[in-house]
């Protein structure tokens, strides 16, 4: 009986060692892809803002088509007025590559997060 208390004594022992390098390692491994995804998500982040105007058309357009309207109908030219589209935005469209560009960016985004939370998860188990 003893030599099994003295077994389980110092295997007890070894393995809370072994369980505390674990347990340090990989929490300061967590908190590195905490720091990482955070600083990469705020740059992607800023990336969607600067590309979000590429997405809708330039208003600058739209007024100048209704400013071009107005001047015809005020010079009496009402054939000229109603042939043009009173609002270009009607047939424009964002060119697909824009549209591929920020798909992949707000998945890398979105992939960024869940690797926060992940971490955060890990941390509080």
């Amino acid at each position: 009986k003893d030599d099994r208390s003295r077994f389980w004594g110092l295997y007890k022992r070894v393995a809370e060692e072994h369980d505390d390098e674990f347990l340090e390692r990989y929490n300061s491994d967590m908190d590195i892809v905490l720091v990482f995804s955070g600083l990469f998500s705020a740059v992607s982040t800023t990336f969607i803002v600067a590309m979000e105007s590429s997405l809708s058309p330039d208003p600058n357009d739209t007024t100048h088509a209704l400013l071009a309207q107005l001047v015809q109908i005020g010079l009496g030219n009402f054939t000229a007025a109603g042939s043009a589209p009173a609002t270009p935005a009607s047939n424009w469209s964002p060119p697909i590559a824009n549209i591929r560009i920020q798909s992949i960016a707000y998945a890398s985004l979105s992939f960024s997060l869940l690797a926060a939370f992940g971490a955060v998860l890990g941390k509080q188990w």
